[in-house]
Order: structure tokens, then sequence, then C-alpha cells
């Protein structure tokens, strides 16, 4: 982090740079919209979504924005040039209406999503975290909350202490990393 703090504790001196930490962490991990997928999640994405009903572009971006809580937004950019290559693989149709473009799946598309075991992101990433897509920043952000709270109200000792538990908290973050 771009701000240290001494070994001795936080003291009144210290707490601007705590809470420029606590800052700078939060806005490492603040929701960022437009956020990319992994390669193959917009198009099972749409594929998805337009098994459930017709929509032209603009619905699919919301519907994925709101399914991901707000986590995943595409861009017009990578929406449209997927919907252009669903249809050039046959798989979905698009009929103009009032202006707009409806995509459908043909028959071939429904036999896509039929046949597929793909998850769309907004399931996986629920089902595996339990709490979506913001679940790790949202418990970093909070955790740098309350180990600024303890560098503020806390004793010296109290603050030795949850220093020692944030070091064993990043090794065993690390330790994740390194299982198969």
């Amino acid at each position: 982090m771009r701000n240290s703090f001494p070994a001795s504790g936080f003291g009144p001196t210290n707490m601007d740079g705590m809470w420029q930490a606590v800052e700078d962490l939060k806005s490492r991990f603040e929701k960022r919209s437009g956020t990319r997928a992994a390669r193959g999640e917009l198009r099972s994405s749409v594929l998805a979504l337009l098994a459930e009903s017709p929509m032209h572009g603009y619905q699919i971006i919301h519907e994925i924005e709101e399914r991901s809580g707000g986590n995943w937004k595409p861009s017009a950019g990578s929406v449209y040039p997927t919907l252009q290559l669903l249809a050039d693989e046959g798989l979905i149709s698009a009929e103009e209406s009032n202006g707009r473009k409806i995509y459908s799946l043909t028959d071939a598309g429904r036999e896509e999503v039929a046949g597929s075991e793909a998850s769309v992101p907004w399931e996986s990433a629920e089902s595996t975290t339990g709490g979506g897509f913001a679940a790790l920043p949202k418990a970093g952000v909070e955790l740098a909350q309350a180990a600024a709270q303890v560098g503020r109200t806390g004793t010296a000792k109290q603050v030795q202490e949850a220093v020692k538990v944030l070091d064993e908290a990043r090794r065993r973050l690390y330790s994740i990393l390194a299982q198969d």
C-alpha cells in the first residue's frame, strides 16, 4: 500500500494516513460498471436470456446488469457484435419492431441452449461464493474498516493483536491461491 504505518501503533498523528489507506483499498474494490467477463460468458448469457423471451440489445444489457447485481454491464460494443455473430451462426434471428431489432432464438438456438451445460455468469458466481460478484471486495472493505476502527480506538496491545490477525488472514488468502 502507498501508506505505511509504524509498528508502534496508530496514534492521533497517524489516523489521517490510516483512513487514506482504507479509502485507497475501498476505491480499488468499488463496483466497476462494465467490467469484462470471461471468454464465452456474454455468448452464453445472451442465449440464456433469449431462451426466456425475445429482447432487443439494450434489454439484454439491462438484464445482465440487473441479474449480476450491477457488477457486470456489458457494453453495446460487445453485445451487438455478439448478436450479429449468433445471427450469422443461425442461432438467433432479428425482426424489426418499432424501429428496433428484436432478437429471438431459432430452432438451432433452442437446441444449442438445451444441449449446453454452461451456466450463466450470475448463477455460477452466486452459487460458488454465496454472495455473488461483490462478495470478496465487500469483505475486503469491511475488513479494512474494522482495522481502521481498531487503529482509531484500540490500545497498543489491541493494535498489535489486530496486526497479527491481519498477517494471518493475508497468509491464508495466499494459501488459497496456492491450492490446486
